[in-house]
């Protein structure tokens, strides 16, 4: 199955010159997050202890990958809407900053950490989640991502950690 073909280009969003790409035509066909699903599982070692989602594409499959490898799930999302203590990582934007927040409890120190989000662009909200994973002592085995822009270079920002992408722009 040609997973490329359920994504759709939108231009202009969020803003003028970006082409994003919006998955949610793969979400709407159960067989092709079926295929999906089986393809990034292809990818990933079976000793994963926690799957981590960033906000928000990055649950979808995250939750379904938790399931599959009999793992947990850990949601990373954005300052106040996760209602216990939190690790706080802030990182650098094309314009400003932004910050990223995890349960302090929701990693234990040693465990093996699949870290998934739908698209790897800049690499600086990835590289950001490595950095929450191991202030609460985890081990990142490996980034998984749907899609992967290679003409920004993301992978730069994550050198030294393995790295899956199904689909490549």
């Amino acid at each position: 199955m040609k997973l490329e073909k359920y994504i759709r280009d939108i231009k202009d969003f969020p803003k003028p010159g970006i082409v994003f790409k919006d998955i949610t035509p793969l979400l709407a066909s159960a067989e092709a997050m079926q295929e999906t699903t089986r393809q990034l599982l292809k990818t990933i070692p079976r000793n994963i202890d926690k799957v981590v989602g960033i906000e928000a594409r990055g649950f979808f499959f995250g939750t379904l990958l938790a399931e599959h490898l009999n793992a947990g799930f850990v949601p990373i999302r954005k300052p106040g809407k996760l209602p216990y203590q939190t690790y706080d990582e802030t990182y650098a934007l094309e314009y400003g900053t932004d910050t990223l927040t995890m349960h302090i409890d929701a990693i234990q120190k040693d465990e093996r950490v699949l870290i998934h989000d739908d698209v790897l662009a800049t690499g600086g909200t990835a590289q950001a989640v490595a950095k929450l994973v191991e202030k609460a002592g985890g081990n990142v085995v490996m980034f998984s991502f749907l899609i992967e822009l290679e003409f920004l270079n993301g992978k730069d920002k994550l050198k030294g950690y393995p790295i899956s992408s199904l689909i490549k722009y």
